[in-house]
């Protein structure tokens, strides 16, 4: 019996030895200040958005330290709108503000990041008012719209140093 139990003992100790070994990841710092290259995962218009809205941007390129991968390229990144004005008459132009948040790795890890992408049609208020001196209804010609097309690039910052696990 006691030689069973001690056999038994010996397999249970290799298991949990090898389980502590999975279970004690590597982890890397990705520093604050980071600088992240996004793009635009779909277009927005600033007519079909509100002020609170999701957006979302992907990494483009692998972000690295030491040649080990912190934040692989294709995470998904979120940005929420904060600013969002359709063109209107007498040539008001739209308006499209999106803040970066976080990104959000593949094991849940959320690294916060700062910075947002302002997007503007183009004014056309001086043309619909000089035209509606001469012809009124030109007072109506409303401004361009405000588009954040898919594929737009932009740079996000990490905001805080956070602890990520590396492979």
């Amino acid at each position: 019996m006691k030689k069973h139990f001690l056999k038994l003992a010996f397999v249970m100790g290799l298991i949990m030895s090898q389980v502590n070994v999975y279970a004690q990841k590597q982890v890397a710092e990705v520093k604050s200040g980071t600088v992240i290259e996004l793009k635009s995962i779909k277009t927005v218009y600033a007519r079909d958005v509100e002020v609170g809205d999701d957006v979302k941007f992907t990494v483009l390129s692998d972000v690295k330290r030491g040649g080990v991968v912190l934040i692989p390229a294709g995470t998904i990144a979120n940005g929420v709108v904060s600013e969002a004005k359709k063109s209107s008459l007498a040539g008001t132009k739209g308006r499209l503000s999106v803040d970066f948040r976080s990104l959000t790795l593949a094991d849940g890890t959320n690294v916060p990041l700062s910075g947002n992408v302002r997007v503007s049609g183009k004014n056309r208020t001086p043309l619909a008012v000089i035209t509606a001196l001469f012809v009124w209804p030109c007072i109506f010609i409303p401004g361009t719209k405000a588009v954040l097309p898919e594929g737009y690039n932009a740079t996000a910052t990490v905001i805080a140093n956070t602890e990520v696990p590396v492979e």
